[in-house]
């Protein structure tokens, strides 16, 4: 059973497509929401090999030119060098304004195959097919798309919707366990920033959640994205709600900066990052311990971290987040939560604060 989930934006709107075996007919639910000849399909090795197959052969059969356009894998090739090659595949495979991209893989992949579409000869159609869980839940759903730079993350992008978002459940048996974990993160932020419901069924299936049981996983997938859908729904290009998104990220992003993006994956610094931000909002009197206390232990029972790592300081964490872009305007701005399931923006933090939560 496919779920059908609406992404409802004036002249931009898509769906969202959520079940088992749907790679098989990649080609027919593209066929539905574009006429393009041409179709690149952005993807890495890891990736291709898993599903370039049969991802390229039901698009053939739809009438596609199905052309692979590969790069390389990992967050430290999210950069505009690695955009050149995208840019030059779609060129030699003699792409015009009329063809479209697919993005086969993770938030990397998306977030890289989504610029190239924005950007290229002013834009063509773009479908992202995630197969990670992080990916599935978060980075695939709402049009963010960029590339690092600078020690930035995501400093340069644009917002550009998808097509269509085809979240096969089938990938994620695929995936190693600290990348299964991982996505887990991003599912933990829904429930803390929005619905306190699903934070408690978290918890309560935590076990089924973590053996990959796959009614728990697709109710997980389901509940993440319409969550996602309805927050770009009433924020496309985060001037208000959509913020709360970041919940965590602030934090992370400084991590992965300090870290030179290596050593933790994003999941694992989102993971901390929640931490921290529950710890905070403790600490300037918004939470209860109680309910920090609740976070972090349900972070942890997922097989994430939720310390710095050895050697990394609350010092050099503040430093890497002055690469983030709520930073620019010379404010400390970051997400709180005065409950599990409700969030908010809060400026002004002081840094004594911030390090005192990360320590």
């Amino acid at each position: 059973m496919t779920t059908r989930l609406n992404v409802s934006l004036e002249g931009r709107g898509y769906q969202i497509l959520v079940g088992s075996g749907l790679l098989h007919g990649i080609g027919r639910f593209v066929r539905s929401v574009t006429n393009a000849p041409k179709i690149a399909v952005v993807t890495n090795p890891v990736v291709e090999k898993l599903f370039a197959k049969i991802v390229s052969a039901s698009l053939k059969n739809s009438g596609f030119n199905a052309i692979p356009v590969r790069v390389p894998d990992g967050e430290r090739h999210k950069s505009l060098r690695t955009m050149e090659k995208i840019y030059a595949g779609l060129l030699k495979g003699g792409f015009e304004r009329s063809d479209a991209v697919l993005a086969l893989g993770g938030g990397v992949v998306g977030d890289m195959a989504g610029f190239a579409a924005a950007t290229f000869m002013r834009g063509i159609d773009f479908v992202q097919v995630p197969t990670t869980l992080l990916a599935q839940v978060d980075s695939s759903v709402g049009g963010k798309t960029g590339v690092d730079f600078l020690g930035g993350k995501n400093m340069v992008g644009a917002f550009y919707q998808p097509k269509l978002v085809v979240c096969d459940l089938d990938a994620i048996k695929t995936l190693p366990k600290r990348e299964y974990l991982c996505g887990l993160a991003e599912v933990v932020k829904y429930g803390a920033i929005k619905d306190a419901e699903f934070f408690e069924w978290l918890e309560n299936f935590r076990k089924d959640i973590l053996k990959g049981d796959v009614a728990a996983l697709e109710r997980m997938v389901k509940i993440s994205c319409a969550t996602k859908a309805r927050v770009v729904e009433n924020d496309e290009r985060e001037a208000g709600e959509r913020a709360l998104l970041n919940f965590g990220h602030t934090f992370a992003h400084g991590i992965e900066t300090a870290l030179n993006f290596k050593k933790l994956k994003h999941g694992e610094a989102v993971a901390i990052g929640m931490v921290v931000a529950g710890r905070l909002s403790a600490r300037l009197g918004l939470l209860d311990k109680k309910s920090a206390e609740r976070l972090e232990k349900l972070i942890a029972s997922f097989g994430l971290p939720t310390a710095l790592p050895r050697g990394l300081t609350p010092a050099k964490v503040w430093a890497g987040m002055a690469h983030d872009k709520k930073f620019l305007s010379g404010k400390t701005r970051f997400v709180v939560i005065d409950r599990i399931g409700r969030a908010f923006v809060l400026e002004g933090i002081t840094k004594q604060d911030v390090l005192s939560a990360c320590g």
